[in-house]
């Protein structure tokens, strides 16, 4: 018989006043053999004024970190294109499940798209694609083209069901005119376009504004030390701080646009890269701050960053899984390392790779587009399966919501978690068990405790009143 965590035999339960008030915690609950999956438990947990010998996990709201922007996906094109083909019954009723907060709704809060095509579009392009040998200095030609067949009018049922959604928009490369190579994959900047490619990004973000889509934040370059996806485009640290100083960071100013700047926007394994940048006083000016993945490096350098610039917000903005999947060590990776740890290393926002996918995993563009990139969800005409990462921002997002801050709780061994204080006065703590066998221990919430316990590789949403 299979263990569940929180049955009605397994739960324990005391009846004791929280302060003044009853308290009870809610609990949402994901096992690893995937017998619940990011489901509400019948039974609270009470808190009590108790002595217990089990670990104890103390969430403390008098000590407090970094602001939350919000927990989603990447809405790629191939993602929007998918939902596209769906009857528009079936797509309003998955848009509301993945961006409502009522009943079992996700509520996903913030969605990275990209400027032109990422590698998970079906085809590459950009808004001023031209033929060989033609320049467009001038930008008469720009046109949000295929994002008006897919991405905008996806982005436009969203923000039906919730426009407050944050929206970061990245660019996987310039036109390939103004490129070295003159080609989609690989090459820089070339530097007698950085004026050119600076007026290029204002008119992205004014032409979605056009269309109703406000752009919160964009990243300078998407894994800028990276050229061989496709799309992608090399751009080295001090060239980005030269775009930034000199090019984008006055374009923005000149037109008007609060969008935020954004730099970095790669893997863990360099923050020297966004250091060097925030160095140079004069691009650190324009920048809210720094951006990262997972691929390489440890999580920990997020904090790294944040020690060397404490003034400037620190963003997870990617992490894939790949097909097909193992859910019992994805969800425990992306929950342990993202959910917790990158917000334990205060960054504002977790973002997993990518949204959606077909069977086959795609689409995905030619000559270095990933071909083995799961979505959150897998997308058959109108059939829907949710994958690991559903469920990894599910125990987020849903209760997380823009607005909260972070607050302190304490690491117990291998009961990885992290806790949150919301707008309307909620505390929630996401707890993973890491150990090979149960764990049973306290969660103390001002001299008060609640005793419960998670099976191996299980993770727990408790929310409670404050």
């Amino acid at each position: 018989m299979k263990q569940i965590f929180l049955t009605s035999a397994m739960l324990i339960m005391v009846n004791v006043s929280f302060g003044q008030k009853k308290g009870t915690a809610d609990v949402w609950l994901t096992n690893a053999d995937q017998s619940a999956l990011f489901e509400k438990q019948k039974q609270a947990l009470v808190f009590k004024k108790a002595t217990s010998q089990d670990s104890v996990i103390e969430v403390n709201d008098q000590k407090s970190y970094q602001s939350i922007d919000g927990f989603g996906f990447a809405l790629t094109g191939g993602s929007a294109q998918l939902m596209m083909k769906m009857t528009s019954a079936n797509r309003a009723a998955l848009i509301k499940e993945l961006f409502a907060t009522n009943d079992k709704n996700i509520g996903i809060s913030y969605l990275r798209i990209s400027v032109g095509a990422s590698d998970l579009n079906e085809f590459v392009f950009s808004y001023d694609d031209l033929p060989d040998g033609q320049t467009d200095m001038s930008l008469s030609k720009f046109n949000l083209s295929q994002d008006k067949t897919d991405v905008v009018p996806v982005l436009k049922e969203v923000l039906a069901i919730n426009p407050k959604i944050k929206i970061l928009a990245s660019p996987w490369s310039a036109p390939a005119w103004m490129k070295t190579n003159n080609d989609t994959r690989g090459g820089s900047l070339k530097p007698e376009c950085f004026d050119v490619y600076a007026r290029y990004l204002v008119k992205y973000i004014q032409a979605m504004k056009a269309e109703g889509i406000t752009i919160d934040a964009i990243t300078v370059q998407n894994e800028p030390l990276h050229p061989g996806n496709n799309p992608s485009m090399l751009m080295i640290a001090p060239d980005q701080a030269n775009f930034v100083k000199t090019n984008l960071g006055p374009a923005f100013k000149a037109a008007h646009i609060t969008t935020k700047i954004i730099i970095y926007d790669h893997n863990a394994d360099r923050p020297d890269y966004p250091i060097s940048i925030l160095n140079d006083a004069e691009a650190k000016k324009y920048i809210d701050g720094s951006a990262f993945h997972l691929y390489a490096g440890k999580i920990e350098a997020l904090s790294e960053v944040h020690e060397a610039h404490p003034d400037k917000n620190l963003y997870f903005t990617e992490q894939w899984m790949g097909a097909p999947g193992n859910f019992k060590r994805d969800i425990a990776d992306h929950i342990t390392k993202l959910t917790i740890g990158a917000t334990r290393n205060w960054s504002r926002s977790v973002i997993e790779w990518n949204l959606a996918a077909d069977p086959n995993n795609n689409p995905h563009t030619d000559r270095g587009g990933c071909n083995r990139c799961m979505g959150g969800i897998t997308i058959d005409q109108d059939s829907i399966t949710r994958n690991p990462a559903y469920y990894v921002v599910a125990h987020a997002a849903k209760f997380v919501r823009p607005g909260s801050v972070r607050i302190s709780s304490s690491l117990v061994g291998s009961l990885h978690n992290v806790a949150f204080k919301t707008p309307d006065n909620k505390i929630v703590l996401i707890v993973i068990n890491n150990s090979p066998g149960i764990q049973k221990f306290n969660i103390r919430y001002k001299g008060c405790k609640a005793n419960t316990q998670l099976n191996s590789g299980s993770v727990a949403t408790f929310v409670w009143d404050n």
